[in-house]
């Protein structure tokens, strides 16, 4: 049998987007918008994408490198504010191994003429798979894409 652990950890990042809340939100709202960015590297293939934006609705994302391991995002969104909060917990699994639980915060706050980010993360890294330095750098990565992808559609 495995040895079971569990680490828990907490981050936050905080991102400015010299864009308004709206179309920040509508990133993180809009399947068509969210597929822009939300995802593994170029060379990933999908396997299975479905997204059910509201309280009480399932996202799911899954895919890797051809012939490598299958990553799984399966989230539930519980608190949904228009423009202004984010509130949704997911597992994340490997080859269909759970190797973390988090729950994670969005608030969109307007600054100047653009949009402050700040999203919290709170943990619960399973069994040595995962940890919260790799989860914080991938998270930092996919919000640098999130910038692009705002960008390319200003």
């Amino acid at each position: 049998m495995t040895a079971r652990s569990v680490t828990h950890a907490m981050f936050a990042i905080e991102r400015i987007y010299p864009t308004s809340p709206s179309r920040v939100f509508k990133a993180f709202a809009d399947p068509a918008a969210k597929a822009l960015w939300f995802g593994g590297p170029p060379d990933w293939t999908s396997t299975e994408t479905s997204m059910d934006f509201r309280v009480g609705g399932r996202e799911v994302n899954a895919g890797g490198p051809p012939g490598g391991t299958l990553h799984r995002f399966d989230g539930l969104y519980y608190d949904i504010v228009e423009n202004e909060r984010i509130v949704y917990a997911y597992e994340m699994h490997l080859d269909g191994v759970r190797i973390s639980v988090s729950l994670t915060t969005i608030e969109l706050k307007p600054q100047g003429g653009g949009t402050k980010l700040v999203l919290t993360e709170q943990g619960a890294f399973l069994d040595g798979y995962d940890d919260a330095g790799a989860r914080e750098e991938g998270t930092r990565e996919l919000l640098d894409a999130l910038g692009r992808s705002l960008a390319d559609a200003a």
